[in-house]
């Protein structure tokens, strides 16, 4: 049962358009923000996010309920719809805007994202070595609003039936306990 309180997870992996998807669809969550972080131009814009100029990764940041999902589930779900093997790209995307990375709210979270990148390593899910960045959060950007719920609101586009439909099978299929229906 909800308590009301909610926390954030800032999360990369790749275009921020495909993570934006799936945590919408995701039982817990409030809210899903597109945005930057990690660099340290204040105030990025996307074409300079993209250029690689900036420093910033493509993020979200995942307004969630813990009393619903927990931290440690919305991280086991961000492992499952991106590599976290490829240093600096995802599929196609490719420059250190589009890295694996995790930016943490607190001690706690920091201990939890460590915890769970040594539990995967030492499970053996992945063929190469996890290199996922974990760094305190210094500030995040709220991306253009048309960046917003971008999925949603053009689904028939190519790169999202082509790159973003298949994370959402993917997330619907291993944690169809945390996905919530339209």
């Amino acid at each position: 049962m909800s308590n009301g309180k909610t926390e954030e997870a800032i999360l990369g992996g790749g275009c921020f358009w495909c993570l934006d998807a799936a945590y919408g669809h995701c039982i817990g969550v409030s809210e899903v923000a597109s945005g930057y972080s990690g660099g340290p131009r204040p105030d990025p814009t996307y074409e300079q996010v993209c250029a690689g100029v900036t420093g910033h990764a493509e993020v979200v940041k995942v307004t969630f309920d813990p009393a619903v999902i927990s931290y440690e589930d919305i991280l086991h779900i961000f492992f499952s719809i991106h590599d976290p093997t490829t240093l600096n790209r995802q599929g196609s995307d490719v420059g250190s805007q589009y890295r694996s990375v995790i930016f943490t709210n607190s001690p706690e979270q920091l201990a939890s994202a460590k915890k769970i990148i040594q539990e995967l390593t030492d499970e053996k899910l992945f063929d190469k070595p996890i290199v996922t960045e974990v760094t305190p959060l210094e500030k995040f950007y709220r991306a253009e609003e048309y960046h917003q719920k971008y999925y949603d609101y053009n689904p028939e586009k190519a790169y999202c039936q082509i790159v973003i439909a298949p994370k959402i099978s993917k997330f619907r299929q291993k944690y169809s306990k945390f996905y919530k229906q339209d």
